[in-house]
């Protein structure tokens, strides 16, 4: 029988998280080495996270984090992803986004890749995730690490169920006068889904295809050729009133667009984010 103890199992399992059975597996494979066995634990979290790599982990939360700066704010927004929203609700999950988050801080990791490879505890996040996937048995991933600067930057989570975690986050960046509209630019955001800041953000070949799609379609609608280039110009307008942020209608009066309500309030957006939990799960 391998030399070890409860108080040794005990400690193995706070450390790592695994279940009790599968720690003293682990310290009658390793001879009762707590060191040895803690390396086989992770051998085994990996193979699990192997098996589970085909399958899909579109559940999971967002959670935020705005920094001070020497030239304003930063926020901070990652996504965590599970499999199910059961796990996604848990404790151990939402403490292991935090942890996560507190990585992306700590690194100031720019990308997903430079944030899975950034330290945390005795590894990286991608080590904590594959040990994670071992005991929670569900596949793991952190997909989304969106930041923005700016002088004001307002953070926002909607919670599309009451019951789960914030599953749409958005962050907003704005200057000193608008600091006061900020927080209901995040909501209406959140609501309105814009893909584009201003008209000028949107890509040319967006544009493009949009204006080629209006043509051909008011073409084949058999309008005269001379209406076409105005019926062009007006279903360009409606499809920016759909994706730009300064043109859509503003959330809580929709006949007045949002770049009337922030000149109003004298204020300027300079950029945003949104991200809704699962999105660039189906996209792939």
């Amino acid at each position: 029988m391998a030399n070890y103890t409860a108080a040794d199992v005990k400690a193995l399992r706070d450390k790592t998280g695994a279940g009790m059975m599968d720690v003293k597996k682990a310290l009658d494979e390793a001879d009762g080495d707590a060191a040895k066995a803690e390396e086989i634990l992770r051998i085994h979290g990996a193979k699990a996270a192997a098996k589970r790599e085909g399958r899909t982990a579109a559940n999971g939360l967002v959670i935020p984090k705005v920094l001070d700066t020497e030239n304003g704010q930063r926020g901070i927004l990652v996504e965590v992803n599970s499999e199910t929203d059961f796990v996604a609700k848990t404790e151990r999950f939402i403490n292991m986004a935090e942890e996560v988050l507190a990585a992306a801080i700590d690194s100031e990791a720019q990308t997903v890749e430079e944030l899975l490879a950034a330290k945390l505890g005795d590894g990286t996040v991608a080590d904590r995730v594959t040990e994670e996937i071992a005991v929670i048995g569900e596949k793991l991933v952190v997909s989304n690490l969106e930041i923005l600067d700016g002088h004001v930057v307002e953070a926002y989570m909607h919670r599309t169920d009451p019951a789960l975690p914030p599953q749409v986050g958005v962050l907003v960046a704005t200057d000193e006068a608008g600091k006061d509209v900020a927080h209901d630019v995040a909501v209406h955001i959140a609501a309105m889904t814009p893909k584009y800041l201003s008209i000028e953000d949107v890509p040319a070949e967006v544009v493009e295809t949009e204006k080629r799609i209006a043509t051909e379609t008011t073409i084949a609608e058999g309008k005269p050729e001379k209406a076409v280039p105005k019926i062009v110009e007006g279903r360009m307008h409606g499809f920016y009133k759909q994706v730009v942020l300064l043109e859509q209608g503003w959330a809580r009066e929709p006949k007045k667009a949002v770049k009337e309500v922030l000149k109003e309030n004298g204020g300027t957006v300079t950029g945003f984010r949104r991200v809704r939990v699962g999105e660039s799960a189906s996209a792939e």
